[in-house]
């Protein structure tokens, strides 16, 4: 007993540090919750929170508690760090659910994020948004409106959840700042990042075949070829195909990229990207690694019908021998792998900064009741972007 008291009271001691780190290198958020513990915008209010708990998000739920919001929280699967999230209990921020468990544990944490009866929800791929509008255990009286962080979330809220839902709910994506700041230079720098810190392999001359050339899409891309990678981008709509075109990229139909590919790695915020067929024409020892929010976006239980056998090689690192004899190497099992990864830290600091600033003068937009929100998924307003971009310049220069 003795023995694991010391290791949690080590755990806890690492996420202070980690969580003191951060926030030393986030002005913009510092500045905003000074503006927070005068104002009090968040007052009598509770923050529903389904977010990836690590310090970057850490330093944000502190934030909003400045601004007087009582928060609740859970992670996204598998990427909460439990460190951050002992710390932030210790904090008086309730988290619940930890990095270990299971997709059926995950759903019963956001559950109990909703049986607390938030105000406010600030949701990071939806998962709160549609438990609150379909299960019949909960209702959507009471709350004020929310937030969106990601691609697939805005997917989900627009095609899936379109009429259901009763508040507002801003989708920060939509911000031209995140797109370009953190999705663009922010997730395209991580994903490369987290390649070589997963895989230890060089990036000069590797094949890279990008699916989706959103704004992180353009991002994974651009990293990609900086570091000396010949990248080939695959693109449904006309409009990005060209962009990626005159960007200096090959465009390619899906098929004949999955076999030019010794690395594919998917952006497209929607399921089934790389479907069941493509697995036998894929080269032998190529890479799959997803960058999107869920894990739909390879058909991960297909190539494990398809296999003969699997071994991991490491933690992240997963082999499926085809009957073929070709053998497909997972990352981190379909997921997120730059936030699930080894050693994962996700976007860096200063660009989920801004991104949060966004968030957190969104959040108070919903929590004033602010004129010109509308029921359902709406782009941040420009007043909350300009605002964002003036405190970077200013930090940046």
């Amino acid at each position: 007993m003795k023995d694991l008291m010391i290791r949690d009271s080590e755990l806890l001691q690492k996420g202070k540090d980690k969580i003191s780190w951060t926030r030393l290198n986030m002005p913009l958020l510092k500045k905003i919750g000074n503006e927070f513990a005068n104002t009090k915008p968040f007052k009598g209010l509770k923050i529903g929170v389904s977010l990836h708990i690590e310090q970057k998000t850490a330093v944000l739920l502190l934030t909003l508690q400045k601004g007087g919001a009582e928060i609740v929280a859970t992670g996204n699967l598998r990427t909460t760090q439990n460190d951050v999230a002992l710390a932030l209990n210790d904090y008086g921020i309730k988290v619940f659910g930890k990095r270990e468990d299971t997709k059926d544990e995950h759903f019963e944490n956001i559950r109990n994020v909703l049986r607390q009866r938030p105000t406010i929800l600030l949701d990071n791929g939806a998962d709160l948004i549609h438990f609150v509008v379909n299960e019949t255990e909960f209702s959507t009286k009471g709350i004020l409106g929310g937030t969106e962080e990601t691609t697939s979330g805005g997917i989900r809220i627009r095609e899936k959840m379109k009429g259901k839902i009763t508040f507002p709910i801003i989708v920060v994506n939509d911000s031209p700042l995140k797109m370009i700041v953190e999705n663009k230079h922010g997730v395209g720098q991580s994903i490369v990042e987290s390649f070589s810190r997963i895989s230890n392999l060089m990036i000069i001359g590797k094949k890279v075949t990008i699916f989706g050339y959103g704004w992180c899409g353009r991002g994974i891309a651009g990293y990609f070829k900086s570091f000396g990678a010949q990248v080939v981008v695959v693109e449904t709509d006309s409009i990005r195909a060209l962009e990626a075109t005159v960007d200096g990229f090959l465009v390619m139909e899906a098929k004949k990229a999955i076999q030019w590919g010794k690395v594919i790695i998917t952006a497209t915020g929607r399921p089934d990207v790389i479907k069941s067929e493509y697995f036998d024409q894929m080269q032998d020892g190529v890479i799959l690694a997803n960058s999107g929010h869920f894990d739909w976006e390879i058909d991960v239980p297909a190539l494990r019908s398809k296999a003969i056998s699997t071994e991991k090689s490491l933690d992240s690192i997963e082999h499926f021998t085809l009957a073929n004899g070709k053998k497909i190497i997972l990352f981190c099992e379909g997921r997120m792998y730059n936030l699930e990864g080894v050693e994962a830290k996700g976007n860096t600091i200063e660009t989920m900064d801004m991104g949060f600033t966004l968030q957190a003068l969104s959040l108070q937009w919903v929590a004033l009741g602010a004129k010109g929100l509308v029921n359902g998924a709406q782009a941040v307003p420009n007043e909350v972007n300009y605002e964002t971009a003036d405190l970077m310049l200013r930090s940046l220069s």
